[in-house]
């Protein structure tokens, strides 16, 4: 297993330790040289470290074997509930900038390490908006268990999730970025009977003052081979023209998976008496079996697909018992990574990762849409 290198940053924290040390170095070496890493600058220093002898960027990412660095900057924005950089990647191939990021899971942030050489913060209720440098752009798939239609729906109710769409509005408030882009799932379109929908809506447009485009974008219908259908909120500040903008539609045509199932991949594979006693135990249609010859997009790749679950489910024909799960590389493909992205962690966090990641593709038109209209509008 690849690990993600913190020991590159370990090294050069001073004997007492601080909070979100990884994080705050790393951040600041991705950043050196530009008026956003001033705030971060502060903070090192208060913890005793000269950031003179931190290394430069360039150095740290080739000794580091960072692939996804980023780009010169075209505008700024920072990466909330952030899991393993999806929004990140799609906004770096738009031209952004990430100058903050914020993700609680400590495996996503391992795989976000290895890929940005960034350490993403952690819990973003604990973070103080002051503490976020300026930005143009707030991108985030705020957490959907509250609104999912799986489970207990219970929405703004739940004690501690369903607060964090507040915390996004908090951090709007304060920062006016020029835009912003959230997902969720489409779920939240009929949670308490839409009215968690509404207040949502209220709150951007009334209490924010955005104007606000939501639409449920499908993967398959952007050259994803997945049926993964999210609610997307793309939001402009109200003095920024928004009369040309349009939402991305995406192409009728699908991509089939076939062409990314990897032929004699071995593992990991379903046992013969799972098969017999649960997979197959029904002739019901389930669960979706592909192979080299699928022509259709697979159903939505889930973040429990560990579990094998036969409703839910896609497996693969082939493997040593004649059926196995999805490898690294077809999971990468079915949410629109690259090839060379970065999996350091365990089979069970990479399937729980991807399966919470947004799909790259989409989220990357519906970057070049926001981008195109800022620009249009003389605001990059």
């Amino acid at each position: 297993m690849k690990s993600a290198n913190y020991t590159l940053l370990k090294k050069y924290l001073p004997s007492d330790d601080f909070n979100e040390k990884y994080a705050l170095l790393s951040h600041y070496i991705q950043l050196q040289g530009t008026s956003k890493a001033k705030r971060y600058e502060t903070i090192i220093r208060e913890n005793n470290i000269d950031p003179s002898v931190l290394p430069q960027k360039t150095e740290f990412n080739q000794s580091a074997n960072v692939p996804y660095a980023g780009n010169d900057e075209k505008f700024t924005f920072i990466d909330l509930f952030a899991g393993i950089g999806g929004f990140r990647m799609a906004l770096q191939n738009c031209g952004g900038e990430c100058v903050f990021s914020s993700e609680w899971d400590e495996s996503a942030k391992q795989t976000y390490f290895a890929n940005y050489g960034e350490v993403p913060f952690g819990d973003i209720t604990k973070i103080s908006v002051d503490d976020i440098p300026d930005f143009d752009v707030l991108a985030g798939g705020f957490p959907c268990q509250p609104f999912s239609s799986i489970g207990k729906r219970e929405g703004f109710q739940h004690k501690t999730q369903g607060t964090l769409f507040f915390h996004i509005a908090e951090i709007i408030k304060a920062k006016q970025p020029k835009a912003f882009i959230l997902e969720n799932v489409t779920g939240l379109l009929t949670h308490n009977e839409g009215r968690t929908y509404e207040t949502i809506m209220e709150v951007l447009e009334k209490e924010l003052e955005y104007t606000v485009f939501p639409k449920v974008l499908n993967s398959a219908d952007f050259g994803v081979p997945q049926e993964r259908k999210r609610l997307y909120f793309v939001g402009f500040r109200k003095d920024i023209e928004t009369s040309k903008f349009v939402m991305p539609e995406g192409k009728s045509e699908r991509v089939g998976i076939g062409q990314f199932v990897e032929k004699d991949a071995k593992g990991p594979s379903i046992s013969k008496h799972l098969q017999q006693t649960y997979i197959f135990k029904k002739d019901d249609g389930h669960p979706e079996i592909i192979d080299s010859d699928s022509d259709f997009p697979v159903k939505t790749l889930c973040a429990s697909y560990h579990k094998i679950q036969r409703i839910t489910g896609t497996f693969v024909r082939g493997g040593e018992t004649g059926l196995r799960l999805l490898t690294e590389n077809e999971c990468k493909a079915i949410m629109g990574y690259p090839k060379d992205f970065i999996i350091p962690v365990s089979r069970t966090q990479m399937y729980h990762q991807f399966g919470n990641s947004v799909a790259v593709p989409v989220v990357e038109k519906l970057a070049e849409s926001i981008v195109s209209n800022l620009e249009q509008s003389e605001n990059i």
